[in-house]
């Protein structure tokens, strides 16, 4: 063709295709410790479903055409409606419908249910981010809900339905129910206390429970879910936690007025908006004055989430970054040959697995909360978690996007769109800061707890000096005055992830893993950034077709 000035070669797309699951031998090894292999073929399938082309375009569609706000319909009457694109629709009926909301709660007895969820939740995100959203709130209000025996008796059944079941119609209506939550105010951000939004009960000291909620939020993730947590504040008694439906029992829309969505850097495919509630009926869960720990209770299970979705985000960074590598040629050799890259690969892939033993190690804590060591796990190590991991997504999706060249900062390929979503889980459900002072906090009142915690790393780091001393720099700091701890959280916290995932890495990875993860990691020399490391003592080959066999 008179065109065409050239032969296009060297050039490749991003991997798709492909079984999520069946190409992760570091998940799958996870699901047999935790004993859940007996949901290996039905991840296999998912996997396989999740890395189809199909499901990348579904992703990629969903986050191009976002989501569109009506105030009202066509004849002025008010109808608060957010419109998507048909392929978010056919993600969330996949997640849905797979029983991304209900595996962990269907079989109370099952060994490695909560391990066989994460499992599903890790290979979601790995692909579209957006859709994490209400499938993670629906989850997490579930334990939340289960302690409220008349809206449980009610909605409990839709809540774990795998349905999917898109109406904008009332709760009775329907065969499965989202929820959402409403924390975040103008004036107070992280500092639910200082929320102003009231709630009056309904009749003489609240009819069976119902209040009028009145005030706004500044945040309110998910606005179509059915109903969500607000946090309110009665007369008496302070900031309380209310179920706030999208309709009134008597059929009519509740008093929610969206004022906007929010135009967000990422997780486009997804609604966020601003909200008003003007006499929006509610219904008081627990005790009035109760609410933020009440709410906090469905955050613990967000903050699991947010570990889990930048884990996925840290494997499928390194996965793009290996498969392309492996193809594109550049001075003589693919780029996968190369010294420098191959310590920049190998750094992604170190820091993938030590972000997935962690997390899986995590959600096995979450499947046995009684137990006081498990339960320190969830305490202490998932505010750690969420601040180091998210943290390192931020920074290595970068990276990632970096091998592709200029192909990765376009927007038309996922590189760019795992970049943009990658901040998020670092600032919702708690930043930074905000992680590591409930860190401090957890510390603070149980002590003794933590300690114990350090004892279990010590006893599993064996014999290996360099991660034994770093339990026992641990064991000093927090030996420092608690004033002075606080101002020391980030590096406290940064610490203990590292210790810890350098201990579960030496129990459960191979040894190529293991040994490079610690020697990288406790090298005062590391992190200033990606890939400088020394990777003459390092099987870089092992270590990449570990990541992702060729």
């Amino acid at each position: 063709m008179d065109w065409q000035t050239h032969e296009i070669n060297n050039q490749f797309d991003e991997l798709t295709d492909y079984n999520l699951y069946d190409t992760d031998a570091a998940l799958r090894e996870a699901m047999e410790r935790a004993g859940a292999g007996w949901a290996g073929q039905d991840l296999s399938r998912y996997g396989a479903t999740l890395g189809a082309g199909q499901t990348w375009q579904w992703a990629a569609e969903a986050n191009r055409h976002t989501p569109e706000f009506d105030p009202f319909d066509a004849r002025g009457r008010r109808i608060d409606r957010v419109d998507f694109h048909p392929s978010w629709h056919e993600l969330m009926r996949l997640h849905r419908e797979s029983g991304s909301v209900s595996l962990a709660f269907r079989e109370p007895q099952q060994r490695g249910r909560w391990s066989a969820w994460a499992a599903h939740f890790y290979m979601e995100g790995q692909v579209e981010a957006g859709s994490m959203c209400p499938l993670s709130m629906t989850q997490a209000s579930i334990p939340v809900l289960s302690k409220e025996p008349g809206l449980w008796q009610r909605y409990g059944a839709k809540l774990m339905s795998d349905s999917y079941d898109a109406r904008d119609v009332p709760i009775e209506q329907k065969s499965s129910i989202w929820i959402g939550m409403g924390m975040t105010e103008k004036q107070g951000g992280s500092d639910v206390r200082a929320n102003t939004t009231t709630a009056t009960p309904v009749g003489a000291g609240g009819r069976g429970g119902e209040f009028l909620i009145r005030g706004h939020k500044w945040f309110f993730s998910a606005p179509m879910c059915d109903a969500h947590l607000v946090v309110a504040r009665t007369a008496d008694g302070g900031p309380s936690c209310f179920f706030v439906p999208r309709w009134r029992p008597d059929g009519s829309k509740n008093q929610v007025r969206v004022q906007r969505l929010k135009e967000k850097v990422g997780n486009r495919s997804n609604s966020s908006s601003e909200v008003e509630f003007q006499d929006a009926y509610g219904i008081l869960l627990g005790e009035e004055g109760r609410g933020i720990p009440t709410i906090i209770e469905m955050a613990t299970y967000t903050r699991l989430h947010c570990v889990l979705g930048s884990a996925a985000m840290l494997r499928q960074a390194s996965v793009q970054a290996i498969a392309y590598a492996r193809q594109r040629k550049a001075f003589g050799n693919v780029l996968a040959g190369q010294p420098l890259m191959r310590g920049v690969l190998a750094d992604l892939a170190l820091e993938s697995e030590a972000a997935l033993v962690l997390a899986m190690r995590l959600t096995e804590a979450y499947e046995q909360p009684s137990d006081p060591r498990q339960r320190v796990w969830m305490r202490v190590m998932t505010p750690a978690a969420k601040f180091w991991v998210c943290k390192r997504a931020v920074e290595l999706t970068g990276e990632a996007m970096e091998v592709f060249g200029g192909n990765g900062y376009v927007d038309n390929g996922p590189m760019a769109r795992l970049f943009r979503e990658a901040p998020v889980n670092s600032i919702w459900e708690g930043s930074g800061n905000v992680m590591c002072l409930d860190v401090m906090r957890a510390i603070g009142r149980e002590p003794q707890a933590a300690f114990e915690l350090l004892d279990q790393l010590a006893a599993d780091a064996g014999g290996d000096t360099p991660v034994r001393a770093e339990v026992e720099a641990l064991r000093q700091m927090l030996a420092t005055d608690p004033a002075e701890l606080e101002g020391l959280g980030r590096r406290f916290a940064q610490r203990l992830v590292l210790t810890a995932q350098a201990v579960l890495l030496r129990k459960h990875a191979p040894a190529a893993v293991a040994d490079a993860f610690i020697g990288t990691r406790l090298d005062p020399q590391w992190g200033r950034v990606v890939g400088a490391i020394d990777t003459r003592g390092i099987d870089v080959d092992a270590l990449l077709q570990r990541a992702l066999p060729a």
